[in-house]
């Protein structure tokens, strides 16, 4: 099941549910909209390596917005700044963004209960096509959760991505053993 529109505003309510900055009418019937955030990045490296830390430069996105190429993986952030305390929080695109060719992630569209920051959007492109910061990009869906969570994700201690901030974060992938 997918939270309502009034659900979400119940769990807003209670606490279990914060977005920063809130906007109603960003709110759908079964989910809401989400920004994108002024900063993006891109990898320094051509060739990136799963076991070493591959380094990324940001630039801002500026006013008259920022053309996206094929072939480059840009990292993007949401405007916004959530927290998910008792739900399993889904990041999609919107379709107006999709009919743009945008894809906002690669494979991570799930957060997980005890999620808390800006969101990473991991985008490519199918043609080149100028965005502008403060753009709808994707929209959050929420999933309630089957039984008792045991270790929130913002309480773990190798939890790699709690507390994102306001600008794009690299692959953690080069902190795990393999």
């Amino acid at each position: 099941m997918i939270l309502s529109d009034t659900r979400i505003l119940e769990e807003i309510e209670k606490g279990t549910i914060k977005i920063e900055p809130y906007n109603r009418e960003c709110l759908g019937s079964n989910s809401y909209d989400v920004h994108l955030g002024k900063w993006l990045a891109t990898y320094k490296e051509h060739i990136l390596d799963a076991k070493k830390h591959n380094q990324i430069e940001y630039f801002e996105i500026p006013d008259e917005g920022f053309v996206l190429y094929p072939h480059i993986f840009y990292l993007g952030v949401t405007e916004e700044y959530t927290e998910t305390h008792a739900h399993v929080p889904f990041l999609e695109g919107k379709s107006s963004t999709g009919r743009l060719g945008i894809d906002i992630h690669a494979t991570a569209g799930k957060g997980d209960v005890g999620f808390c920051g800006n969101w990473t959007l991991e985008i490519s492109v199918k043609q080149p096509v100028k965005v502008y910061k403060g753009m709808p990009i994707g929209q959050l869906i929420y999933f309630p959760v089957e039984g008792p969570i045991e270790v929130a994700y913002n309480q773990k201690k190798n939890a790699k991505y709690s507390g994102q901030p306001d600008k794009p974060i690299e692959s953690m992938m080069w902190k795990n053993k393999f």
